[in-house]
């Protein structure tokens, strides 16, 4: 089970979401509470990983205090809040109802996990031990889960199925891309961090997790236990077609990335493909590394991609150009495709290097850095913004396929047909001819 995105780069796209018109009660409920509810964009992206260094976010006490007429503090530790978090840890002592409920360590990390919320960042998290670790699982292509992409929906504010792994129990249960995860065994994913959906779909390997879910067209909810079990999810699956095309399509940019593309162009390259169909859909982003590695066996020389953060530094990833692809490239993409899916997808477009088929892409453009703590635990930050070659930054704008081609689910689900799949092999052979 993933959060889509990235370790790195971790991401999806949400732009879709479920139809308004829902007969029924139980839709009355849901639209009801969708309309007053906090709409939440939750997507983990971009993160390059920084060194194992703490980094102290606490500065000495009393050095710089709060002012006593409201004015913005210079620092979040001074005199002022600590005396008011004694304060407050006092009245819940003394007055709140439940002792039980009471966990100094669990309001301890709220207070970080606050700190981060606090800027109002859908991308900038902070994972406890727990949450790093599985993160770090997460990353090794190993994990322990159903096997679905989840992302949170951007117009609901409910978590979703992004993306659904060929072989795992999330197929077998007939889980399929988009739908909306309503409940968790009975409880709402509304106003949820992904995190937190995540870690409640994961548990110990045998048992399963209930799922309540929306799918548009249907006149109910559907409610599904979905196994969980161990998964190793290939990050890179490749065939080729009997008129010598290649096909090759990345889910994902994780550690496991690199060398399995390796081997699926190289075997792709070896049957003397006449052309390549590379699908990027409902792939969430990863490593900004891995990505980059893999546009140098594509790319002419030049830039790949360039970030700038706040002070306007400005990094370049290039490419030499000596691994260049030589033979006609189709890219498929549609609006799960996200962060570092968008990089190579963006500067194959820059190039003109492949045609692009589907729809719009997910729209985000920024970078995060991953700071692990010494303690075990991890902040995940914002720290830049990315641009294509061309300097275009496609933050919240996504990338426009060069040929629209929308998804038809219903061929699909009923008959197997990938629309978009057959007019990328309809264009890539009259590219070949």
């Amino acid at each position: 089970m993933n959060q889509n995105g990235d370790n790195n780069y971790y991401n999806n796209d949400y732009h879709s979401g479920p139809s308004p018109e829902r007969p029924g009660n139980q839709a009355n409920v849901f639209w009801l509470g969708i309309l007053v509810g906090v709409i939440v964009m939750t997507l983990v992206g971009g993160c390059s990983y920084a060194g194992a260094k703490m980094y102290y976010l606490i500065r000495d006490r009393g050095t710089k205090t709060a002012s006593a007429d409201g004015n913005p503090a210079d620092s979040v530790v001074n005199d002022v809040t600590i005396k008011k978090l004694e304060s407050l840890e006092q009245l819940v002592d003394k007055y709140y109802y439940k002792d039980e409920d009471i966990d100094a360590n669990e309001m301890i990390e709220g207070m970080y996990a606050g700190m981060i919320d606090s800027l109002g960042d859908p991308y900038s998290v902070y994972y406890t031990a727990q949450e790093w670790q599985e993160l770090m699982q997460d990353t090794e292509g190993i994990y322990y889960g159903i096997g679905a992409y989840v992302s949170i929906d951007e117009t609901t504010g409910l978590a979703k199925i992004s993306g659904v792994i060929a072989g795992t129990p999330a197929e077998e249960a007939g889980l399929r891309e988009n739908d909306i995860i309503y409940q968790v065994e009975g409880e709402s994913t509304q106003g949820l961090e992904l995190s937190e959906v995540v870690s409640r779909i994961k548990g110990e390997e045998g048992t399963s997790v209930h799922l309540t879910i929306y799918r548009e067209g249907e006149s109910d909810y559907l409610e599904m236990d979905v196994a969980r079990r161990k998964i190793e999810a290939p990050t890179v699956n490749y065939e080729m077609y009997d008129n010598g095309v290649g096909y090759i399509q990345i889910t994902e940019f994780d550690d496991v990335t690199l060398d399995q593309f390796k081997e699926a162009l190289a075997v792709v390259k070896g049957s003397g493909a006449k052309g390549l169909i590379l699908d990027l859909r409902s792939n969430p982003g990863g490593s900004l590394p891995i990505v980059v590695d893999i546009a140098r066996m594509i790319l002419p020389k030049g830039l790949v991609v360039y970030t700038e953060d706040k002070n306007g530094k400005r990094d370049e990833y290039t490419c030499d150009g000596k691994n260049e692809l030589n033979i006609p490239l189709v890219v498929l993409i549609n609006g799960n495709s996200a962060s570092a899916s968008e990089i190579l997808a963006g500067a194959i477009k820059d190039y003109g290097k492949g045609t692009l088929i589907g729809t719009t892409t997910f729209g985000k453009g920024i970078v995060q850095r991953v700071l692990p703590l010494t303690d075990g635990t991890a902040l995940k930050l914002t720290i830049s913004s990315y641009f294509t070659p061309k300097g275009n930054n496609i933050h919240g704008v996504g990338i426009d396929p060069d040929i629209e081609c929308e998804f038809d689910g219903e061929a699909y689900y009923e008959d197997g047909v990938d629309n978009q799949l057959e007019r990328a092999k309809q264009e890539i052979a009259g590219m070949i001819k």
